[in-house]
C-alpha cells in the first residue's frame, strides 16, 4: 500500500473536486440533485459536507458550474448563502421551472437527478 504523504492526498482532493464538478455539469436543467448524492455516486458517501465545500468553490471554475442544482437531502437551498444575495440561488432554479417555497424545492422528489441512475452505465 503506498504511503500517505500531503502530495497524494493533495491529489486526491484535486481528483475529487474535478469529479464533483463533471458530476454537477451533468444535471439537467429543471433538475437537482443532493450533495449526499454526489458523494455516494463517487463512492464517498460519507463525504456530502466536502461536495457542500465544493460547490461553495463553483463560481470560480471554468466552465461553468451549475452549483444551483444541489440542494441538501430534504431539498432546502442550504447553500444559498454561497451565491452573493438571499435570493439568487432560488432566481436561477426558478428560471429552469422549478419552484421554490420557504428555501424548499417543490416536489423535490419529482425535481431529484439521482447520478447513480442517471449516469449508471
Amino acid at each position: 500500500m503506498p504511503k500517505r504523504t500531503l502530495i497524494n492526498e493533495a491529489v486526491q482532493e484535486r481528483d475529487f473536486f474535478a469529479d464533483v464538478m463533471s458530476v454537477v455539469r451533468q444535471i439537467p436543467k429543471g433538475r437537482v440533485t443532493s450533495y449526499g448524492a454526489i458523494a455516494k455516486y463517487l463512492g464517498a458517501a460519507r463525504s456530502a459536507r466536502i461536495v457542500g465545500y465544493c460547490m461553495n468553490n463553483a463560481h470560480s471554475v471554468k466552465p461553468r458550474v451549475p452549483a444551483h442544482r444541489v440542494v441538501n437531502r430534504i431539498g432546502m437551498l442550504s447553500g444559498k448563502h454561497h451565491f452573493g444575495s438571499d435570493t439568487a440561488m432560488e432566481d436561477l432554479l426558478k428560471k429552469e421551472g422549478i419552484h421554490v417555497k420557504k428555501d424548499l424545492v417543490v416536489d423535490f422528489q419529482k425535481k431529484f437527478w439521482d447520478p447513480a441512475v442517471e449516469l449508471a452505465m
